[in-house]
C-alpha cells in the first residue's frame, strides 16, 4: 500500500512488511499508559499501528462493529482481545456480555466468569449460547429489554444511558418507580454466517432492530463472519454497523463488501487488519492473546467477589416467534376483526384453506394466514397438511357460537 502524502508531512509512504514478524503481545497493550489512562466508556484496545502506537477505539462511539476475514486470519483472537480489554477496564456491575457461539468451542473458555459478566434469559442453563433457537429467544429478549430501558430513560428525562446512570448515582431517580443502575450490554456473535444459514430472517430482524435503536440504551453488538457475502452481510446489516474490521480476505470482492473498497485482500494475514469507522481505514496489527492467558484471567476474575448469578434478561414478548397478531385462543383483544365471519364461512363451506379466505374477503396472504392460525388455535380447523385444505372440526354453527361465547367471556 502507498500512503500519499503521509498526514502532517510532505512525503509519500510505501508500506513494506518487515522480514521478521514481530508479535504484538496483549500485555504490552494493557500495560501501555494510553490504555491505563483512557477516559473511554467502553475502550477496546485492538493492537498497534504502523507507527508502533497503541490503537484504541470507544465501542460506545462506534457503536456496533462488523468483523470479517477469511478463516484462520485472526478473527477469533481479535474477539478475545476485545473481550479482554473490556474485562480489564469495566467492573462486573458496569458491563454484561452476551456471547453467542455457533461453533460451540470458541467462547467456552469464558464460562468461569458467567456469574460476574454474563447476561442470559431465565431458563437457560448455559450462559454461552450455542443453540440457534436460544439465539433467537435471547435477541428478542434484548429487544424487550431495550424497549423497557427506553421507557425508563423517558421517565427520567435522560437522552442516553450515561446521563441516566449519572442521575441515578446522584440520587435524582426514585428506585421505587422501577429505576435502577443500567450496565452496558455487549452482544458478541462469533460466526454470524452460520446463524443466517440456519435461522435466516428470524435472526436478522432482531439484530437489525438492536443495531438501529439500542445504542442510546447501552446495548452494543459485535458480529464476526468468515464469509463476507451479500446474502450474509445484507444492506440492512451494513447500514447499521458503521464500524468495520477486515482481516485478510481472499478476493477483492469480499474486501469491497466489508470496507466498500479494496485493500483487505492485500493484507499479510496473522492478525494484520484494517479498521474503518468513517473516512479512511487504519492499518493495525492485532494484539495476540492465547488460550492459557485467557484461562488465567478468567480464573482470577472468578475468585474475586462479585455478582453471584448472571444478569437475568426479561422474557421475550411473544415467545411463539409469531408477530403478535396471531394471539392465543384466550386473547380476544388480538383476534382479527374478520375472525367470526371467516369461521362461519369455513363451517358453511366445510373447506378450510388460506386461499379461500383470501378470495372470499379480498385480503392479503399474510392476514389470511394469521386468520387460519387463529381458527386452528380456537379448535375450528385442524392442522395444515402441506398444500391440501385443512379439516374442519365443527359440523354446524351452534358449536361455533359456543366457542365464540367462551372466547368473549375470556
Amino acid at each position: 500500500r502507498i500512503i500519499a502524502p503521509i498526514p502532517g508531512k510532505g512525503t509519500i509512504g510505501i508500506e513494506v512488511p518487515n522480514k521478521k514478524r514481530h508479535n504484538v503481545s496483549m500485555e504490552s497493550i494493557l500495560n501501555s499508559r494510553k490504555f491505563q489512562e483512557t477516559k473511554f466508556d467502553l475502550p477496546i484496545a485492538l493492537g498497534k499501528t504502523i507507527t508502533n502506537e497503541v490503537f484504541m477505539a470507544d465501542l460506545t462511539k462506534i457503536p456496533h462493529l462488523l468483523v470479517a476475514g477469511a478463516t484462520g486470519q485472526g478473527k477469533s483472537v481479535g474477539l478475545n482481545v476485545i473481550i479482554t480489554s473490556l474485562l480489564y477496564k469495566k467492573h462486573p456491575n458496569e458491563l454484561k456480555l452476551v456471547l453467542i457461539d455457533p461453533k460451540k468451542v470458541e467462547f467456552s473458555v469464558y464460562a468461569p466468569i458467567a456469574d460476574h459478566f454474563m447476561a442470559q434469559v431465565d431458563d437457560d442453563d448455559e450462559p454461552i449460547i450455542t443453540d440457534v433457537t436460544k439465539v433467537v429467544r435471547t435477541l428478542k429478549s434484548l429487544c424487550t429489554l431495550m424497549d423497557h430501558r427506553y421507557d425508563l430513560l423517558k421517565m427520567a428525562g435522560a437522552r442516553n444511558l450515561k446521563e441516566y446512570n449519572d442521575k441515578y448515582l446522584r440520587h435524582k431517580l426514585n428506585p421505587e418507580l422501577g429505576h435502577e443502575f443500567m450496565p452496558y450490554i455487549v452482544v458478541i456473535i462469533d460466526e454470524f454466517g452460520d446463524l443466517i444459514m440456519t435461522a435466516g430472517k428470524e435472526v436478522e430482524m432482531p439484530i437489525a432492530r438492536i443495531a438501529q435503536l439500542a445504542r442510546a440504551v447501552g446495548i452494543h453488538m459485535i458480529i464476526a463472519t468468515q464469509r463476507p457475502t451479500t446474502s450474509i452481510i445484507t444492506g440492512n446489516i451494513k447500514a447499521n454497523f458503521p464500524g468495520r474490521i477486515a482481516f485478510k480476505v481472499s478476493s477483492m470482492m469480499d474486501s469491497r463488501i466489508i470496507l466498500d473498497r479494496p485493500g483487505a485482500n492485500q493484507l499479510i494475514g496473522m492478525g494484520d487488519m484494517l479498521y474503518l469507522n468513517g473516512n479512511e481505514p487504519t492499518r493495525v496489527q492485532c494484539a495476540f492473546i492465547n488460550t492459557p492467558e485467557i484461562v488465567q484471567i478468567n480464573e482470577y476474575i472468578a475468585k474475586q467477589s462479585g455478582p453471584t448469578c448472571p444478569m437475568q434478561l426479561p422474557e421475550p414478548k411473544n415467545d411463539e416467534g409469531g408477530d403478535g397478531g396471531s394471539g392465543s385462543s384466550g386473547d380476544i383483544g388480538a383476534i382479527d376483526p374478520l375472525f367470526e365471519e371467516a369461521a362461519r364461512s369455513v363451517i358453511v363451506s366445510q373447506q378450510g384453506s388460506t386461499s379461500m379466505i383470501q378470495r372470499r374477503f379480498s385480503i392479503g396472504y399474510n392476514r389470511a394466514g394469521r386468520l387460519m392460525d387463529q381458527l386452528e388455535k380456537a379448535g375450528i380447523v385442524g392442522a395444515a397438511h402441506g398444500g391440501k385444505p385443512r379439516d374442519v372440526l365443527l359440523a354446524d354453527e351452534s358449536q361455533l357460537d359456543n366457542i365464540l361465547g367462551q372466547l368473549k367471556r375470556m
